[in-house]
């Protein structure tokens, strides 16, 4: 089992949501339970980000987060649109 650490801006994302849409949040912190519990199951992504993996939250936004397989930890990397994740 894996714990997970998000980044400072993804802290600061989370914490501005959570008072704008908290049943947002709640989905977030859902798909991280899942991710928790096998995070290879998700897709890379590519070049030059290709030791990141990304899920889909909600049809429009994008969680895209690494793995540290020596420590057994998540790192939530990004949130945000779909359009602008990648740019």
């Amino acid at each position: 089992m894996y714990s997970f650490h998000p980044r400072d801006h993804v802290d600061n994302i989370f914490l501005k949501l959570g008072k704008k849409n908290p049943k947002q949040l709640e989905i977030i912190y859902k798909k991280i339970r899942e991710i928790i519990q096998n995070p290879h199951r998700y897709k890379n992504l590519r070049k030059p980000l290709n030791n990141w993996k990304r899920v889909h939250i909600d049809k429009h936004f994008v969680l895209a987060f690494s793995i540290e397989e020596n420590t057994n930890t998540i790192i939530l990397e990004y949130y945000n649109h779909h359009n602008n994740i990648y740019k």
